[in-house]
């Protein structure tokens, strides 16, 4: 009896595992069957055959524009900086020990945003291309002000962190108060700004999967690729975090350095695509709960799955947003606030009602 029971337990886990295992793969191949739909979908009146000789780098040099130029970025960029957003809630989330936390709670949205304003109003980085029209005339220098923005915010909480000793749920709170702050100070500076400048800040703050190029996904594509080899590198770490600091230190966690270079990589994630994208909300709180509520709290698993779903959920907010009232392109932040505000209550409510 004693030796059939023992017999059983790794059959049992296998299957655990398992079940993880399959639907992270079911997840990615989705995300495939989404990639295919999207190359296709858009107002370009482009059939599947041309997109498959365009691919392969044959057919009318049109065709292999849009493919290559305009879609295949905007595609490849959705889907890394939805990996990005989404595995950097879920690190935050465990080391802060607290559901609501994301990157985006701690200010970093909002300090790209004032970033942008000032590259935007005090340079002159924005400007109109025709009587109806707004661009930004001068994308990196909004790139750099944003970036310096959202890790101007991140180097605020972590000295606070680090020079105070403030609790996990002081630092969440010590982020609001800094968003607010960076929110107040972009509104002060647009309300001295003329028309043009305004807009335009209003435009980079939309958030806009379109406006990365090929260079600007292979910097993402780096960053977001190193930040998940070291989540998965202390994986063992957050699910010692997750039963408390008392325990993990009792395993040999070194929990302050664990949390700080985790919150540091989370933020630097978040702010390198905000700072190209745009802001972009919901991504780090939605994905990583609805890949917990799936397969549990395990970093193993939890750190790819989270990946995989906000890969997915980018992509699919983008291409609604560029198909929904084609031509008409929505602004994907839109779309992602939209849908990820109820999903993320119903989510919720089932974790409650089980």
């Amino acid at each position: 009896m004693r030796q059939s029971f023992v017999d059983t337990v790794p059959d049992s886990y296998n299957k655990y595992i398992k079940r993880k295992i399959l639907i992270i793969s079911l997840t990615a191949l989705v995300i495939l069957v989404l990639v295919i739909y999207a190359i296709n979908a858009g107002s370009a009146g482009i059939g599947t055959y041309d997109v498959i000789k365009a691919l392969l780098g044959k057919g009318e040099e049109r065709f292999h524009i849009i493919v290559w130029n305009i879609r295949m970025p905007r595609i490849l960029s959705a889907i890394v900086a939805g990996i990005g957003l989404s595995v950097a809630g879920c690190v935050t989330q465990s080391i802060l020990r607290n559901p609501l936390a994301s990157p985006f709670t701690l200010g970093i949205s909002q300090g790209a945003a004032f970033g942008a304003a000032v590259a935007i109003i005090v340079f002159g980085a924005g400007s109109t291309a025709n009587s109806d029209s707004v661009i930004i005339n001068n994308p990196y220098l909004v790139v750099f002000f944003a970036f310096l923005g959202s890790m101007g915010s991140t180097i605020v909480v972590l000295m606070l962190a680090k020079s105070f000793r403030v609790t996990p749920e002081a630092m969440v709170l010590a982020g609001v108060a800094l968003g607010s702050l960076f929110s107040a100070v972009t509104m002060i500076l647009q309300y001295f700004a003329d028309d043009v400048k305004v807009a335009s800040v209003v435009f980079w703050t939309f958030g806009d999967i379109g406006r990365a190029s090929w260079k600007d996904l292979g910097i993402m594509y780096v960053v977001v690729g190193i930040s998940l080899i070291y989540f998965m590198f202390n994986r063992w770490n957050y699910n010692a975090l997750d039963s408390g600091e008392e325990t993990a230190k009792g395993l040999g966690v070194d929990v302050e350095r664990v949390r700080l270079l985790g919150m540091f990589v989370s933020s630097l994630i978040a702010a390198v695509i905000t700072s190209f994208v745009g802001i972009i909300g919901f991504i780090g709180l939605v994905g990583p709960h609805i890949m917990r509520r799936l397969i549990g709290g395990d970093h193993r698993f939890l750190i790819p799955a989270s990946s995989v779903m906000g890969g997915l959920i980018l992509l699919a907010s983008d291409t609604l947003g560029r198909t929904i009232i084609s031509p008409v392109v929505l602004p994907v932040g839109a779309i992602t606030s939209f849908l990820g505000a109820p999903v993320f209550l119903y989510v919720l409510s089932r974790g409650y009602k089980r």
